[in-house]
């Protein structure tokens, strides 16, 4: 039997232990506060031991948000610069093996008699080959001429290469890589190539780097690039000194100087591309604006003429839709009519109402749909009291409060969109470049994307529907199809198919101007299926058939 005096000499020895395992609250707070500074370049400064190397790496990816204040995006890259010039200047390490970083570090004659030849394969370290061996598909060509023009100030030099993966955050991205315009550094890989601290720029023979890539797409451009430390308040890419050679699935880089080198991948939309989109837009935008106009009109007048159109909610549908549309395309006029010397507090006004009213037209297309669905698909049990008034605090109160939440996090502002050699194409006031990732993509693109997949489902219902109808109707067949076919386009204009054509642009610039001139003219699509349905009345309804006989003869409200 344990006694009262053993048992508490147990639990004294328990205590003990325990507390011999817990750590000091003190030391936790400094390892704490020590992992933050990591990333904010004060711990580890001129450190450059594996251990330090690694822990420093981690900001590859903690550091995604631009205005984190936990990163210092400038220290952070002026480490892995300087990493180079250590190994050159100060270390007596020849390769450096690790996840993130390979390098080479080799000593040679100034004095040499052929180009110097490195292979560059991924996960590999760099390693000198010959000319006559069978050329690996990323490599790097040194010339001579760089050793030779050295030997008046020394026998021998010692050089780093290096093969640096970046990660997908924010370091070595720079200003130029504006998130608006889905540039990126290609396979997030940076080539540094040292010769320490001696500068080297204004080579007669430009040095060769051979990046190997997947074919891109035709929209889609590789631009040569260094790292510029002296560019901006934390540096930027540049192409000054580079010229690009581009392949299907090789790109050349030939420079003359060296320094961390890249491969940009960003959109190709020259100045003259640029002007002529805008030409073509404007004028369907204008053509649109017109048609719109006639529409609301016509529908005013029809309030007035027929009775029983004050209390039908299809066409107070067609309606808000014509008048979020006539608004976006005056938004449109007036911001790309913007002075760039305008305050930021205007542009951020800009910004945000041409962003609600993109939203409101989003908002009462995927209604449109869904007034189809209950029409067409549902058709019964399908009274709701106060139907119009409830959809429309829907597609106007849900942009709004889209805009507020985005207008909160200061994500308006001007947005550039530049050309591959990095002239300014278009400006407009849009998303800001901090912000973009965040909202632009979750309040455009996302937003669009939810709203175009419930439409296209709901018009391949009723596509299959309204065939499925003209089959079983004897003898008139080839009628029912074109009558059917004809519906569909119209209800395709409502829903906003025409905004779908945005998916294929990727394919090319012959998609993009289909794009702009399609879309731009949905206003005088809807316009057409308007008078197709209820101008003049009579005839309207007694040639119509499926959805479009559904929308005279079906109300889903009463006010």
């Amino acid at each position: 039997m344990v006694t009262p005096r053993a048992l508490g000499v147990l639990l004294l020895v328990l205590l003990l232990l325990l507390g011999s395992d817990q750590k000091n609250p003190t030391s936790i707070l400094e390892s704490s506060e020590q992992s933050r500074n990591v990333c904010l370049g004060l711990v580890n400064m001129d450190l450059y031991q594996t251990f330090y190397l690694t822990n420093t790496a981690k900001c590859f990816t903690k550091c995604r948000q631009s205005k984190d204040k936990s990163c210092d995006l400038g220290n952070l890259q002026r480490y892995w610069v300087d990493y180079e010039t250590h190994l050159v200047e100060e270390s007596l390490t020849e390769t450096v093996d690790l996840s993130f970083l390979k390098t080479s570090v080799k000593n040679f004659s100034t004095n040499i008699s052929e180009d110097v030849h490195f292979s560059l394969t991924p996960s590999q370290l760099p390693m000198q080959v010959t000319e006559d061996e069978h050329k690996p598909a990323d490599r790097v060509r040194l010339p001579r001429s760089l050793f030779t023009t050295l030997q008046g100030s020394r026998a021998a030099v010692r050089l780093a290469i290096s093969v640096l993966d970046i990660g997908p955050g924010n370091l070595f991205k720079g200003p130029q890589l504006g998130l608006e315009d889905s540039g990126s550094v290609l396979n997030n890989r940076l080539v540094g190539l040292s010769l320490g601290r001696m500068r080297v720029t204004g080579l007669a023979e430009p040095l060769e780097i051979t990046f190997s890539h997947q074919p891109q797409p035709p929209n889609m451009t590789l631009t040569c690039v260094f790292w510029d430390v002296a560019k901006g308040p934390t540096g930027d890419w540049s192409s000054e000194g580079c010229s690009t050679e581009p392949g299907a699935k090789q790109t050349v880089c030939h420079c003359d100087h060296l320094t961390f080198f890249a491969l940009l991948l960003r959109p190709v939309l020259d100045k003259v591309t640029a002007q002529t989109l805008t030409r073509i837009s404007q004028a369907g935008c204008g053509t649109s604006m017109i048609f719109l106009a006639f529409t609301i009109i016509l529908y005013t007048a029809l309030r007035f003429y027929w009775q029983r159109f004050k209390s039908e909610d299809s066409p107070k549908i067609h309606v808000a839709l014509s008048i979020s549309l006539f608004l976006l395309n005056l938004t449109f006029f007036i911001n790309m009519g913007h002075d760039s010397k305008e305050s930021h507090a205007t542009c951020w006004a800009q910004g945000a109402i041409f962003h609600y009213f993109l939203l409101c037209v989003f908002t009462w297309m995927v209604l449109e749909a869904f007034h189809l669905y209950l029409l067409v698909i549902r058709v019964f049990n399908t009274y709701f009291s106060h139907y119009f008034l409830k959809l429309s605090l829907v597609g106007w109160g849900l942009p709004a409060l889209m805009v507020i939440g985005t207008g909160s996090a200061n994500s308006y502002g001007r947005y550039t969109i530049r050309d591959k050699e990095n002239r300014t194409s278009l400006e407009l006031c849009w998303f800001q470049e901090e912000t973009a990732i965040s909202a632009l993509y979750v309040t455009v693109h996302g937003y669009f994307l939810l709203t175009f997949l419930f439409s296209t489902v709901v018009l391949g219902l009723v596509a299959w529907k309204i065939f499925t109808l003209s089959s079983a109707t004897a003898g008139k067949k080839e009628r029912q199809n074109w009558k059917g076919a004809l519906t569909l386009l119209g209800l395709s204009s409502l829903v906003g198919m025409t905004w779908g054509l945005a998916i294929l642009t990727p394919l090319g610039l012959s998609t993009v101007y289909i794009f702009a001139l399609f879309n731009s003219l949905q206003g005088v699509f809807i316009f057409c299926w308007f008078v197709m349905l209820y101008f003049p009345i009579q005839s309207a309804m007694s040639s119509s058939s499926g959805p479009a006989q559904a929308e005279h003869s079906h109300t889903v409200s009463h006010e």
